[in-house]
């Protein structure tokens, strides 16, 4: 197979687990490392890849993936995270769930809870809740961001302040190995610390593939997270620091 045939469904692989590795494409393809090796270090020469140790992720940035190719990346490790989510949500509170195919992902594990308040500014969420009998729904209003469902802006935060929910689950574009929680959008940024401050407790749900992405707006720390919902163990130093600030993690599988 030539790499003119191999680029194209390596960067698909990229965008659909957020990493390849070296390995995992040699035996995929039935090629040798050192072809895999030049295949990887063409697609980051041209920008399209970023090389790290032992293969390579989607590239560093200041602007996010598409909606739909997010909507597709890592289904079942978003399904699992939600899940055990869900099951450490009690019934008859007011919840948050902001924007991301994590919290939407949350939203459909849900529907087996009873008497809830939902606070959101996803329309995606709302439209998936939307049948939920036993559940009450508040869309924030805000700024339509028209590719993703998400509502943003001063509007949005105007209407979360008028609320103090018993929990929010939220998401984020990356983690950055410091701990700090990352996204593209300053005014979703914004929102998102509205939610921080307006809940008594918060849920972080983030698969593994924002363990090597980045972003340039910082939304918060880990360390104001109390519990958090991913699919992979994470590395030592960070563990480290999830025990000190009693961040519990809890790794779905």
């Amino acid at each position: 197979m030539s790499q003119t045939i191999r680029h194209p469904e390596i960067l698909e692989m990229a965008r659909r687990e957020g990493k390849v590795t070296v390995d995992g494409l040699a035996a995929f393809f039935g090629v040798t490392l050192q072809t895999i090796r030049r295949d990887l270090t063409d697609l980051a020469d041209s920008g399209q890849l970023e090389r790290v140790h032992g293969g390579a992720v989607l590239p560093s940035g200041t602007t996010n993936i598409g909606y739909e190719e997010r909507r597709v990346l890592n289904p079942g490790s978003k399904a699992a995270i939600a899940r055990a989510c869900a099951e450490q949500i009690p019934d008859n509170i007011s919840l948050f769930l902001n924007i991301g195919t994590s919290t939407e992902a949350v939203a459909h594990a849900l529907h087996g809870h009873r008497n809830l308040m939902v606070v959101t500014n996803n329309m995606n969420v709302a439209n998936i809740l939307a049948g939920h009998s036993s559940c009450e729904i508040v869309v924030t209003g805000g700024n339509l961001r028209r590719t993703d469902g998400g509502l943003v802006g001063n509007l949005a935060a105007k209407t979360i302040e008028q609320f103090k929910v018993d929990l929010a689950v939220i998401g984020c574009s990356a983690l950055d190995q410091d701990g700090d929680l990352l996204d593209f959008d300053i005014q979703e940024v914004g929102v998102s610390q509205t939610i921080l401050r307006q809940s008594r407790k918060t849920f972080l749900v983030a698969d593994s593939s924002k363990f090597t992405r980045t972003a340039p707006a910082r939304i918060a720390s880990l360390a104001e997270i109390d519990s958090f919902f991913t699919d992979a163990p994470l590395d030592k130093p960070l563990a480290s620091r999830c025990a000190d600030w009693q961040t519990a993690v809890f790794v779905a599988e």
